[in-house]
């Protein structure tokens, strides 16, 4: 069999297991909870659009519009954290690590403050505060130079920075202080249809311009000279690559909250098994990583029943460990990940 064969049938098994296992996380996070539910009343509940018993109330109402948020938020996060670690041509980047998912939050703290709790105003100022942290780290690597160190230590600068400002607004508005503790961590327990669709409305489209331009992508990644020789613009290019990733880290954070690492976790997880082709990686990308978040966000609502576990601390306990291990993985390699 030809190489090329090889790699088609290993794309299409990976596409297929993408999709399955969105589909059956989103099934079990649907299935399973809390409050228990018989197979029955779940049947029943689904096939009659029922809303007006138990069963009902809860499966539209509280895990549809959870399970889907979860997958549009991982989804959205996943392919953030691919294309800046494209753009900035470093591994180690990510919405989180680089305080965008930070400036996302600070702008939703100020709508809070203001009174704006939800719809499309919210998820316009997250994307601004993102898109505003992108364009700062994304000058700062320019010049300073694109090693982890500097993006680590860049992000490590903005997210107190920003962290401190959404400190002092949440100070001087106690009333947004009972928002700012939940969306902090991180958490789908709020999610409703209201937040659902202007989530799903911005991120499905934004998520299918990026997998359109995934050879720009590719091109960028080469470097500014290689670009430049190809015809490529790097600067207008490299502009809209931001801002589609803050538009998609700023939106799942309006959503949700600050989700660490999924930007992390997911990319170099996908990259292991699909390679670092832009065509392939985003939209396994936004598969495994609806999948995942889905998934964890079920772990976390069910494990220490009927105690939950806002989804942000169970991702963390998974991240911090994994991005220490490519910390020293990338220090005994001499600087590849």
């Amino acid at each position: 069999m030809k190489f090329s064969q090889i790699r088609i049938h290993k794309t299409a098994s990976l596409l297929i297991c993408g999709i399955l296992a969105l589909l059956l996380s989103v099934v079990m996070g649907i299935l399973v909870g809390a409050a228990e539910l018989s197979l029955s009343e779940i049947v029943t509940a689904l096939s009659d659009h029922d809303r007006t018993t138990a069963a009902g109330r809860i499966l539209w109402y509280v895990r549809i519009p959870r399970v889907c948020t979860a997958a549009v938020c991982g989804a959205a996060l996943a392919v953030s954290g691919a294309v800046i670690q494209g753009v900035l041509s470093n591994h180690l980047a990510s919405p989180g690590m680089i305080g965008i998912n930070a400036g996302a939050a600070l702008a939703v703290t100020v709508c809070a403050a203001c009174g704006i709790l939800g719809g499309w105003q919210l998820s316009l100022f997250a994307f601004l505060g993102a898109f505003g942290t992108s364009i700062v780290v994304s000058t700062a690597a320019k010049h300073l130079g694109a090693s982890d160190g500097v993006v680590i230590l860049l992000g490590a600068a903005l997210n107190s920075l920003l962290g401190a400002c959404t400190d002092t607004v949440t100070a001087l508005v106690p009333d947004v202080s009972i928002m700012n503790s939940q969306f902090r961590a991180g958490d789908f327990s709020a999610a409703t249809t209201a937040k659902l669709l202007p989530a799903a409305a911005i991120v499905l489209p934004t998520l299918c311009l990026l997998f359109l331009l995934s050879n720009a992508l590719d091109v960028l990644t080469l470097g500014e000279d290689h670009a430049r020789s190809l015809g490529m613009h790097t600067g207008k290019t490299r502009l809209l690559f931001l801002m589609l990733s803050a538009l998609l880290a700023g939106t799942a954070v309006s959503a949700a909250g600050l989700l660490s690492f999924v930007g992390l976790l997911v990319p170099h997880a996908v990259r292991r098994l699909a390679g670092g082709d832009a065509a392939h990686l985003l939209p396994f990308c936004a598969l495994f990583g609806g999948a995942f978040t889905v998934l964890c966000d079920t772990a976390a609502r069910t494990l220490f029943a009927p105690y939950e576990l806002p989804v942000g601390i169970l991702l963390a306990f998974l991240g911090a460990p994994f991005f220490l291990f490519l910390l020293f993985r990338r220090r005994r390699t001499g600087g590849t990940v």
